[in-house]
């Protein structure tokens, strides 16, 4: 039987410090029967330069080079030209380990009915890799949990163009710096998906990052995208008491999406047993997206009043319980502590992962 062929798609803005080792180990992977689909996004530094150098070398590679147009219509526009039965993503300032594709071929070989899947990844911050595992949340139903938040690690995914209809293959440009989310929750709701156990690939964290860059827009769209989830399920009558934080985080935004939680876990209270766990799951993580969003405002009383409103103080950490406590009265002491326990945090990670470059160093995938 033959093997089908992949077509990775690469979009690619200003990447010049990244983009030779994303690229380097797509082509390094031992899986051969591939093409790489580099789509130059109107790059003003030396990125170009670069994917060109591995187009001579390799006839794999194939290059779009145009003026900036945006995430979007770089990945619609790879959709458009790619050969392959099995599409995968791929970022330019990540690198996958050399036995990515052909771990998610062969379980595509396995389940021939799978739509798409992904899979764990480990992390690099600050020249460390700290190793990922698959939360047991995903034990649930995946179809469900899309509704809630982003499934998949957007440069893990692989698509079945033999199983996805190709009308429903598109990032939508109305979902920008989300497009994965809304990407995900449709085609979730049709096919067949599957998150993969192992860590496939090295997602670096940085401060260019688009997630970075774009952290305030993703997360308004975000909430929109739960918001439309939640009214189609019958389980918001209206979702503006949840956006309305994502656009400002202020005492009656937070007072308003607090109200919203405990109304949906109402709701979610009524719905049959089968799928009531995988609804409270995801109402759970909605909660802790709301939590985050509002506790990066460093404004602790406002993070005490949505605690104290959503009945959550046991749902988060001892050491930032701690450090909340005292939000309302002495903000000062809750912005010294939880400046404290970031630093615990770092900490924390530099025991738990590795340097970068002894990691990376048997797979030859240049500096990290």
């Amino acid at each position: 039987m033959t093997r089908p062929l992949i077509s990775v798609l690469l979009p690619v803005y200003n990447a010049e410090p990244y983009v030779a080792a994303a690229i380097g180990s797509m082509l390094r992977q031992d899986y051969d029967r591939l093409e790489v689909i580099a789509i130059d996004d109107g790059s003003t530094d030396r990125s170009l330069e670069i994917l060109e150098r591995y187009r001579r070398d390799d006839s794999r590679v194939s290059i779009i080079s145009r003026e900036n147009r945006g995430l979007v219509a770089s990945l619609n526009e790879g959709l458009t030209v790619a050969r392959g039965e099995l599409i995968a993503r791929m970022d330019a300032d990540d690198f996958a380990y050399p036995w990515r594709l052909s771990r998610q071929a062969a379980l595509f070989a396995a389940r021939p009915e799978l739509g798409f899947c992904g899979s764990v990844v480990d992390t690099l911050l600050h020249g460390r890799i700290a190793k990922g595992r698959l939360d047991p949340v995903f034990r649930l139903s995946l179809p469900v949990l899309s509704k809630f938040f982003t499934l998949l690690m957007h440069p893990t995914v692989v698509y079945n163009r033999r199983v996805i209809d190709a009308a429903d293959l598109y990032y939508d440009g109305g979902y920008r710096h989300a497009e994965d989310f809304d990407l995900f929750r449709r085609l979730a709701g049709r096919y067949p998906v599957a998150v993969m156990p192992e860590s496939l690939l090295v997602y670096r964290l940085h401060p260019g990052s688009v997630t970075s860059l774009h952290g305030s827009e993703m997360r308004r769209t975000h909430l929109r995208i739960v918001g439309e989830n939640l009214e189609a399920e019958g389980l918001a009558e209206e979702s503006a008491d949840l956006r309305a934080v994502g656009d400002d985080a202020s005492l009656d935004s937070v007072r308003r999406a607090a109200a919203f939680i405990r109304a949906l876990e109402e709701r979610i209270a009524g719905l049959p047993a089968a799928s009531r766990p995988s609804f409270a799951a995801g109402a759970l993580n909605l909660f802790y997206f709301l939590y985050q969003l509002v506790n990066d405002r460093q404004r602790p009383a406002l993070t005490h009043e949505l605690l104290t409103l959503t009945g959550k103080w046991n749902a988060i950490r001892r050491r930032e319980k701690y450090a909340l406590s005292p939000g309302a009265w002495a903000p000062w002491l809750s912005q010294a502590s939880m400046w404290a326990g970031r630093r615990a945090d770092w900490m924390a990670y530099r025991f738990k992962s590795a340097p970068a470059s002894s990691v990376l160093a048997p797979y030859w995938m240049g500096a990290a």
